[in-house]
């Protein structure tokens, strides 16, 4: 079963960030990702399939800056 993955979804890649956070936020979904850290706020394009093989998990989503945590 593969995760839905959305505009403003949050998720945890593979590989970590240099400045120690892994969590990320997609802040445009198409073609491309343009995908944020939510630790340094350093914005990152990215393709799409490239994208899909390094989620690990998706974790929540943000509703106008606030992080919901699915369990």
């Amino acid at each position: 079963m593969e995760q839905e993955i959305k505009l403003g979804s949050v998720l945890v890649l593979k590989k970590g960030h240099p400045c120690g956070v892994n969590k990320w936020e997609i802040v445009r979904f198409g073609t491309d990702c343009k995908i944020k850290c939510l630790g340094c706020g350093r914005i990152v394009l990215i393709d799409r399939p490239t994208l899909k093989k390094a989620i690990k998990k998706v974790v929540g989503e943000t509703n106008e800056g606030t992080v919901e945590i699915n369990h």
